[in-house]
C-alpha cells in the first residue's frame, strides 16, 4: 500500500542536540540542531522510494522529478506562480522605483522567493516527533553563512565578495608554529582545500571573508575553520589545532 500523506500512517522521528546560540539577538545559550541524514540529489531522494512503499520505479521518479524541476525553472523565469504540495515559488523582482524607470535599480536583478506550502507545514507539526540528545559535544559549530552579495543562506559564495559565517568557536588563532596550518578553507568533494586570504572579522561567533577569486563557479564546497583558539576561552590556544566544518555545502558563483 503507497503512502497516504493525508493520513498520520507514519510517525517520523528526528534526533536533535543543544548547539550554543550564534545569531547576535539569542536571549538563551542554545539553539537545537538537527541530527541530518546525509544529503541526497534527485537519484538519491528516489532510491528511497522502498523504503517507504511507495511503488513508482524508482528511476520513473527521477526522471520525472528531473523533468518536473526543469520545467519549473523556465516557468518561474516566464513570469508563472508555481504552486505545489510541498512548496510555493515565484519571481520578486527587488526594489523601489518613482514610476518612469525603463529598467531595474542598478545591482538589481530578478530574485526567486520559495516558501514551503501549508499543507506540508501541517505534515511536518502532526507526523514528526523530536528526540532531545543532550547537548552536542562543544568542539564548535557552523550556524549557517550568508552569501553578502545575494542574501542566500548556506547555498551560494559569490566569487570575490563577503561571506558572513556565524557559529560557535569560530576564531582563527595560532601559535608560531602552527601558523601554516589554520585558516578557513572552501573544500571541494574531492577534498581539494582553497585556503581564504582575506578575513575582514575574526570573533568567536562571526568570520567575514573575502570568497577567493580561485574557487570554481559552479562547483560545491564546504567551509572549513582550522584553528588553535579555545572553545570555552577564546583568549586561550590549545595545544593542537582543531577543525570545524560545515554540515552544509555552498556553490561557487
Amino acid at each position: 500500500m503507497a503512502l497516504d500523506f493525508q493520513t498520520r500512517d507514519v510517525i517520523h522521528n528526528i534526533v536533535a542536540r543543544f548547539v550554543h546560540a550564534f545569531l547576535p539577538d539569542a536571549k538563551k545559550p542554545y539553539n537545537l540542531k538537527a541530527e541530518f541524514q546525509p544529503e541526497l540529489d534527485v537519484h538519491g531522494i528516489a532510491s528511497k522510494a522502498e523504503v517507504y512503499n511507495i511503488q513508482t520505479d524508482p528511476k520513473v521518479i527521477e526522471e520525472g522529478t528531473n523533468a518536473a524541476l526543469e520545467l519549473i525553472y523556465y516557468l518561474v523565469a516566464d513570469g508563472y506562480r508555481i504552486k505545489t504540495p510541498l512548496f510555493n515559488l515565484r519571481m520578486r523582482l527587488p526594489g523601489e522605483y518613482s514610476g518612469d524607470e525603463t529598467h531595474l535599480n542598478e545591482g538589481a536583478y530578478p530574485e526567486a522567493r520559495m516558501s514551503s506550502s501549508s499543507s506540508f507545514r501541517q505534515y511536518l507539526r502532526d507526523t514528526v516527533k523530536v528526540s532531545f540528545a543532550g547537548i552536542e559535544e562543544d568542539n564548535g559549530h557552523i550556524g549557517e553563512a550568508v552569501d553578502e552579495a545575494t542574501g542566500a543562506i548556506d547555498e551560494t559564495a559569490t566569487i570575490g565578495s563577503i561571506l558572513t559565517i556565524r557559529g560557535h568557536g569560530l576564531k582563527i588563532e595560532a601559535d608560531d608554529a602552527h601558523k601554516a596550518m589554520v585558516g578557513l578553507y572552501f573544500v571541494d568533494s574531492s577534498g581539494n582545500r582553497t585556503r581564504v586570504t582575506s578575513i575582514a572579522v575574526n570573533a568567536p561567533k562571526t568570520l567575514k571573508v573575502i570568497v577567493p577569486a580561485s574557487l570554481a563557479a559552479g562547483t560545491d564546497y564546504t567551509v572549513q575553520v582550522v584553528t588553535q583558539s579555545s572553545v570555552k576561552n577564546s583568549g586561550a590556544r590549545l595545544k593542537q589545532v582543531r577543525e570545524i566544518t560545515s554540515d552544509f555545502t555552498l556553490t561557487a558563483q
